[in-house]
């Protein structure tokens, strides 16, 4: 078995959870955008996994067609999580090597 060097491993330790605080403050600042129906339902989600705004064009309005107008707001809702989940993992990725370690994101 090799020799350990256990304040080599701290020291490293360390480094990554600076660099995993740095990535969570960087990804709390960020902002994706995304739509559905062609542009007639955007939202803005931000790293924190925030619903932050939801713009609707007055011509989604149908009272005839309620379910629609619902069915655009969830798909553009989890459009810009799943963006955002994208994001992260890929910063996430870029510290931890790839390794999918588990309650970090």
């Amino acid at each position: 078995m090799p020799n350990i060097n256990m304040q080599q491993m701290m020291k490293q330790a360390r480094k990554m959870q600076e660099q995993l605080a740095s990535v969570q403050d960087n990804l709390a600042q960020t902002s994706v955008e995304a739509s559905a129906g062609g542009g007639m339902v955007k939202v803005s989600v931000n790293g924190s996994m925030q619903l932050e705004s939801i713009t609707i064009d007055p011509d989604a309005l149908d009272p005839e067609d309620v379910d629609m107008l619902q069915d655009m707001i969830i798909a553009a809702v989890n459009e810009g999580l799943r963006q955002v989940i994208e994001i992260s993992n890929k910063q996430m990725g870029a510290i931890t090597g790839g390794l999918n370690i588990p309650g970090l994101f």
